[in-house]
C-alpha cells in the first residue's frame, strides 16, 4: 500500500486515459480509470425495463458529468440524470434521477504496461430525485476502484492481442438514512399514491473489452509511443450489473453494450447498443451515446493545469 500511496503523489498528470500506447476510453456505463480536466456533455440513453413497481417502463435518459484536476492526480467532480418516463396506461412523468459527488484519484499507471487505477469515493445527494421516476431516493456513499489493462506488453508470440485492453469497475453503493417517500404506482389508469421504500446495498460492477486500431497502423512502432494513442477508433463491448442486496438475497439487472468510441485531440464521442442480457437488464435493445470533451486541449488558458501544483 506504501508504495501504490508514493506512486500516486509522484505520478505524472494523465492526459486523457493514456498509459504507453494505450487510450482507454471514457466508458459510458462506468467510471473509467482516468483523472482528467472533462466533461461528458451529455450521455444519452433509451431503454425499456421492469419497474420496482411492478410492469414497463420506457425511460429517454440524458446524464451530465464535469471532472477538475486538483493536482496532478486527484480529480473532483460531479453528475446528475434526469429522466423522460413513459408507461402505457400512466401519465409521462419527468424529473432528476440521481445527482453526485465525487472525488477521484490515481493509485498506480505503468506505461510500459498500459495499466491504470484509480480509486474514488463518490456521495450521492438524496432527496433531489423526481419520486415520479421512482428516484429522491437517500442519501448514499459508494467507494470504488476502476482499472485499465492493456495487452501490448505481451510477447511476441501473442502479438495478435496487443491491440486488446480490458477496464473495469466494482462500487458498493449503500444508503445513509432511513427509508424514503416514493411514488408507487396503481392499479387504475393514470392513478398513482405515495409509499415507503426499504433503502438497499446496491453492488455495481462492470468490465469492457476494447481493440485500440493503433496497433493495426503504421503509427504504431512498438516501445514507448512517439505521439498520443489519440485520432484512432476503438471498438469495445461493455458489460455493466447493478446487484442489489437484500434480505441476503442478490438479485442483478445485466447488460452487454457493443460500440464504437472515436477519439479526436479535443472530444471523444461514443455509441453503443444496450442488450439486455436478463429480464431486469431490460426489454428489448435500447441505445446510449456520449459526447466527451477534453477541457485541458479545449480551453488551455482555463483547465491548463490543475489548480494546485503543475
Amino acid at each position: 500500500m506504501t508504495v501504490i500511496l508514493m506512486v500516486a503523489f509522484t505520478s505524472a498528470a494523465l492526459a486523457h486515459g493514456i498509459a504507453g500506447n494505450r487510450y482507454f476510453p471514457g466508458t459510458l456505463t462506468f467510471d473509467d480509470p482516468a483523472v482528467a480536466d472533462e466533461a461528458f456533455l451529455p450521455i444519452y440513453s433509451r431503454l425499456e425495463h421492469p419497474t420496482t413497481e411492478g410492469g414497463d417502463a420506457t425511460d429517454d435518459a440524458l446524464t451530465v458529468s464535469v471532472g477538475r484536476l486538483l493536482t496532478p492526480t486527484l480529480e473532483i467532480g460531479g453528475d446528475t440524470t434526469w429522466i423522460h418516463r413513459q408507461r402505457d396506461g400512466f401519465s409521462t412523468r419527468n424529473g432528476l434521477s440521481s445527482t453526485h459527488v465525487l472525488m477521484k484519484t490515481l493509485l498506480y499507471k505503468n506505461d510500459p504496461h498500459e495499466t491504470l487505477i484509480s480509486g474514488s469515493f463518490i456521495a450521492g445527494i438524496g432527496g433531489l430525485g423526481g419520486k415520479g421516476v421512482g428516484s429522491g431516493g437517500p442519501y448514499t456513499l459508494q467507494p470504488s476502484v476502476t482499472f485499465g489493462k492493456g495487452f501490448g506488453d505481451l510477447p511476441d508470440q501473442l502479438r495478435w492481442l496487443w491491440p486488446f485492453a480490458i477496464a473495469g469497475a466494482i462500487a458498493l453503493e449503500f444508503p445513509i438514512n432511513s427509508p424514503t417517500k416514493t411514488i408507487l404506482y396503481g392499479l387504475s389508469e393514470g392513478q398513482s399514491r405515495y409509499g415507503y421504500v426499504h433503502n438497499k446495498d446496491v453492488l455495481h460492477w462492470a468490465f469492457a473489452v476494447e481493440f485500440s486500431t493503433l496497433y493495426l497502423t503504421s503509427r504504431f512502432t512498438g516501445g514507448s509511443p512517439k505521439e498520443e494513442p489519440l485520432n484512432q477508433l476503438v471498438p469495445l463491448i461493455e458489460f455493466p450489473v447493478d446487484t442489489t442486496i437484500t434480505g441476503g438475497n442478490f438479485i442483478s439487472a445485466a447488460t452487454m453494450n457493443p460500440g464504437l468510441s472515436y477519439v479526436g485531440i479535443v472530444y471523444q464521442i461514443a455509441a453503443e447498443a444496450i442488450v439486455p442480457l436478463n429480464n431486469r437488464g431490460g426489454r428489448g435493445v435500447g441505445v446510449t451515446a456520449g459526447l466527451e470533451l477534453f477541457l485541458d486541449d479545449l480551453m488551455p488558458s482555463l483547465f491548463g493545469k490543475p489548480v494546485f501544483g503543475k
